[in-house]
């Protein structure tokens, strides 16, 4: 039985809150945004169109000599699949397949690096090791994922956003 998930509301709040900064530099083609009174310049985030893009994006990472280096788990394939429905994107440990909506209602909104970082944090966990699915452990590892792929900067709003909801790290 794994431990309860206190800390599963504040993470996906903290995400929210992410992803919207990122689509209000999109849309007003700014990437510098203020933070706690600093300037940041927000890198530009991947999209997806495809399951078959999320897969190779999926593989490279996996690949990366420091995220082979920092986790066992990399080397193990991971398969990934469309989900039924728009409401979130999953990690299935059982045979590693990582399960994400497509385009449903005119929104793809999990077709986005963050969304991916997040569910390879899971994969990337040892079995058993993790107190609770999005417990420190995990945050720390998703963390570390969004600040050596996607850069420091998105991994320091990342980091303020979930310290913001009250969020644990190790």
């Amino acid at each position: 039985m794994s431990a309860r998930d206190g800390q599963r509301a504040r993470v996906y709040d903290a995400e929210g809150l992410v992803r919207r900064m990122f689509d209000r530099a999109d849309e007003a083609g700014a990437r510098t945004v203020e933070l706690y009174g600093s300037q940041i310049t927000l890198p530009v985030e991947r999209r997806f169109a495809s399951v078959e893009s999320v897969q190779n994006y999926v593989d490279l990472v996996l690949s990366l000599n420091w995220v082979r280096a920092q986790w066992v788990r990399s080397s193990e394939v991971v398969t990934v699949r469309a989900r039924a429905g728009a409401g979130a994107a999953h990690y299935e440990a059982e045979g590693a397949v990582l399960a994400v909506p497509l385009h449903t209602g005119g929104s793809a909104w999990a077709l986005r690096e963050l969304v991916i970082l997040h569910e390879i944090a899971h994969h990337l966990g040892e079995p058993g090791a993790d107190r609770a699915p999005h417990g420190p452990e995990f945050c720390s590892r998703y963390l570390e994922l969004v600040d050596g792929v996607i850069g420091p900067e998105a991994a320091l709003v990342l980091r303020t956003s979930l310290l913001g909801c009250g969020v644990r790290l190790s």
